[in-house]
């Protein structure tokens, strides 16, 4: 039996490059400027990401929560092409160490030499059915994913 793939996702055409918006994606200090839940506050990562495997940790604040980290486990880098992450509860989490089994990604396909699409895509595919529920299937995020893909738009185009 193969597991059912859940995601939702939200899609925007930027009239950049997708190297340059991967540049940005790849980059955790410039979430923190793209990020339109207001949630992330810094990183305590220096530099670009580089591959599957690394680790980077943001500091987040959640009205029910306070401030926390996030420990985000790269799992996705097709440069150009696809970057993703798993986020594991960090320092200061009630749950710290454990992962609700969600990723999230972004995938860039080249629209015209000097365009791209982006889509980013909240996939629950590994969260449980209760976590799930949790966050209206992934519906809660669409709003703010739209608001992010805004960001990142001007991010990458200076508007």
């Amino acid at each position: 039996m193969t597991e059912e793939t859940t995601q939702v996702s939200v899609s925007r055409r930027i009239a950049a490059p997708a190297a340059d918006i991967f540049r940005v994606l790849a980059e955790p200090r410039r979430h923190v400027d793209m990020d339109a839940s207001r949630m992330l506050r810094e990183t305590l990562f220096e530099g670009a990401l580089s591959g599957t495997g690394q680790v980077f940790t943001m500091k987040m604040r959640f009205k029910q929560l306070g401030d926390y980290e996030m420990d985000n486990h790269v799992v996705v880098f097709e440069p150009d092409r696809r970057i993703g992450w798993a986020p594991v509860a960090g320092h200061g989490h009630p749950e710290q160490g454990s992962s609700w089994g969600h990723r999230w990604i972004f995938e860039l396909s080249p629209d015209g030499p000097d365009a791209t699409v982006v889509t980013e895509i909240f996939d629950l595919t590994g969260m449980p059915e209760n976590r799930r529920a949790e966050v209206g299937q992934g519906q809660v995020w669409l709003p703010g994913m739209t608001k992010t893909l805004e960001r990142l738009d001007a991010l990458c185009t200076g508007g």
